[in-house]
């Protein structure tokens, strides 16, 4: 009988533990929650501010702050359908982009950025335009640059679309956007991109590209600049933008 009594009484201790564990780590996701969400809706916050208050003087001002506009409407709607940490981390990603793109625009009209953005591993990975590119793909003319002008007033802050890496920059269009629309890139992307970045020190290869990797992720197929892959980028989906940790 006592024996009988012991085991109840074990039993009864194993389950209030149990119960507790589980409300425990309950309590712990709801907090990791309520933090994710509260992170978002600071950048998000500052975003729309931003969005509100600063207006484009200027072609390429104007498209960034377009962009801008855009990621703060799917910041809200992300931040409103958001039920977990990996979806507030989402919300988080798309308001940093946006102010990306907010910071382009004061670039554009030659205002103080402002302060640093955190950047993704993503972003690393990508590089960024180094120089001043004019190229011509099956009769189509594409520009690039590191600095904002009326000709390439299409702003890009780095990362991945589709799989592949995106160097940040200054664009005469928006080359990467039927892939961003798609999930998947077109027979001519690689075209476009080797005749583009060819030789543009810390932007991959078309081959590395191609294949989906960073400048310079280890994986043998060379870099923009010397053929060499060896070094340290992250993955990531840009808790992330593209990376970032949260």
């Amino acid at each position: 009988m006592t024996t009988l009594i012991v085991l109840i009484a074990i039993v009864v201790v194993i389950g209030l533990l149990v119960t507790m564990v589980g409300k425990n780590r309950a309590s712990a996701r709801e907090r990791e929650l309520a933090d994710a969400k509260a992170e978002a809706r600071r950048w998000t916050e500052r975003l729309g501010g931003q969005v509100m208050n600063l207006v484009g003087s200027n072609p390429a001002a104007k498209q960034a702050m377009a962009d801008a506009a855009e990621r703060f409407t799917a910041a809200g709607s992300q931040m409103e359908q958001a039920t977990t940490v990996a979806q507030a981390h989402l919300t988080t990603r798309t308001a940093l982009e946006g102010l990306y793109y907010v910071r382009a625009a004061r670039v554009a009209m030659d205002l103080d950025p402002g302060p640093d953005l955190p950047e993704s591993p993503d972003q690393r990975g990508a590089g960024a335009v180094a120089e001043d590119r004019s190229v011509n793909v099956d009769g189509h003319d594409y520009q690039a640059s590191p600095n904002p002008s009326d000709q390439t007033p299409h702003y890009y802050p780095g990362g991945r679309v589709a799989g592949r890496p995106v160097p940040q920059g200054w664009y005469s269009e928006p080359w990467w956007r039927p892939a961003l629309a798609a999930g998947a890139w077109g027979l001519g992307s690689v075209l476009l991109f080797n005749a583009m970045f060819t030789g543009m020190v810390g932007v991959p290869s078309a081959m590395a590209w191609e294949q989906g990797y960073d400048a310079g992720q280890a994986d043998g197929g060379g870099n923009g600049g010397d053929g060499d892959m060896g070094g340290d980028t992250g993955g990531g989906d840009f808790g992330d933008f593209g990376g970032f940790d949260f």
